[in-house]
């Protein structure tokens, strides 16, 4: 499964138009009308590539009136690489992350969880600053059942369960690559591709 997920990030970017159409977005945000003249083709083409690579989280999209503009999820397009090279080396690396997670990172750990979650398990409120939110997104995606497939409603009763406000957590967990979603089915992205709140200060 794992697997799976990284061909299908590499799938989003093995065509021409989406490569020559990502090139085009690091300039800036752009309609689909622009691209479609930049690129030689038409608009309904530019619809088509740009559906491929939102499924693969590399761009996002905004409606203004009739218009939608694009523009890149630069998180994702980088993380979407290194993820690949971590699960070719996971096998040599893994002793290596276990020895990173030391016991003053396990003890921050504890501490947010304890902090932001109620006796009962409940979240109390969402953490602002981006470490401590990684770290509650982690342990209440931690909860779900590995390869299994959700539907938007499952999930969403799934996330009720700690906290109201489903539609920013799930919003979330998609951002920050804990789960990927196609055709509004969910699943979990392999750890490999989570975000890491080891890593920032």
């Amino acid at each position: 499964m794992q697997l799976d997920k990284v061909v299908n990030y590499h799938k989003a970017l093995a065509d021409p138009t989406r490569i020559r159409l990502l090139i085009l977005l690091a300039e800036g945000e752009l309609n689909g009308q622009v691209l479609a003249e930049k690129l030689g083709v038409t608009p309904a083409t530019v619809t088509h590539h740009a559906a491929k690579l939102r499924e693969a989280s590399l761009i996002n999209e905004r409606r203004d009136k009739n218009t939608i503009y694009f523009s890149l999820n630069d998180y994702f397009i980088k993380n979407g690489s290194n993820a690949t090279a971590n699960l070719i080396y996971r096998q040599t690396s893994r002793k290596g992350e276990a020895e990173e997670l030391n016991e003053d990172l396990e003890r921050m750990k504890q501490s947010v969880i304890k902090n932001f979650f109620t006796a009962a398990g409940k979240l109390k409120s969402i953490p602002a600053q981006l470490k401590k939110k990684l770290i509650v997104l982690e342990h209440i995606v931690s909860k779900l059942e590995k390869e299994r497939k959700y539907t938007e409603k499952e999930l969403n009763e799934f996330i009720k369960g700690y906290h109201e406000d489903f539609a920013t957590l799930r919003r979330e967990f998609i951002m920050h690559q804990f789960m990927f979603r196609q055709n509004e089915i969910y699943e979990l992205n392999p750890q490999e591709m989570w975000a890491r709140w080891e890593t920032l200060s």
